[in-house]
């Protein structure tokens, strides 16, 4: 399918089910999330509606991906650093949803007053690696056996990006 056929905007309750759906796939993979915790449509509706935006994208009308921001730390002095992020629902993958589930969640971190994104990968997520450092994110070091995930201990890289935006 065509990237022309994505469309995103920010999440909204109703879609709520579909980012749980999204996510817990995410979960049972045991790929990219050490969580292990279904998320319920109540757990997500909880990220909503607070500082930190969550965007979906859409393809022909059914939300396929979705990036999620969220406080990097509860000091004060960290209030304008928002850790991320990004899913994609598996049948979707490689069409470019994930893609532009994160540039659009730039653009509204940027517009909440954000200067930095930041996350963790899994160090054997190559193609996350990829995409992330295409969209301008700096892999800033390694944090070795961060987690264990299915008995083993993994290593996760550390990205960042700064956003043009002022102090307030």
């Amino acid at each position: 399918m065509s990237r022309a056929r994505l469309t995103s905007r920010p999440a909204t309750r109703e879609d709520c089910a579909a980012i749980a759906a999204i996510y817990n796939a995410g979960i049972a993979e045991r790929s990219a999330t050490f969580e292990t915790r279904p998320r319920t449509p109540e757990d997500i509706a909880g990220w909503l509606g607070g500082r930190h935006p969550v965007m979906v994208v859409e393809e022909e009308g059914r939300v396929v991906a979705f990036a999620s921001s969220s406080a990097y730390s509860p000091r004060e002095c960290y209030a304008g650093v928002a850790d991320f992020s990004i899913y994609v629902a598996p049948e979707a993958r490689g069409r470019g949803a994930g893609r532009l589930a994160l540039q659009s969640l730039l653009e509204a971190v940027e517009a909440a007053g954000f200067h930095k994104l930041t996350s963790r990968v899994f160090a054997t997520n190559t193609r996350s690696r990829a995409m992330l450092a295409g969209l301008g994110f700096r892999e800033v070091g390694l944090h070795e056996k961060h987690a264990p995930l299915n008995g083993v201990w993994q290593d996760v890289v550390v990205v960042e990006k700064l956003l043009p935006a002022t102090l307030r």
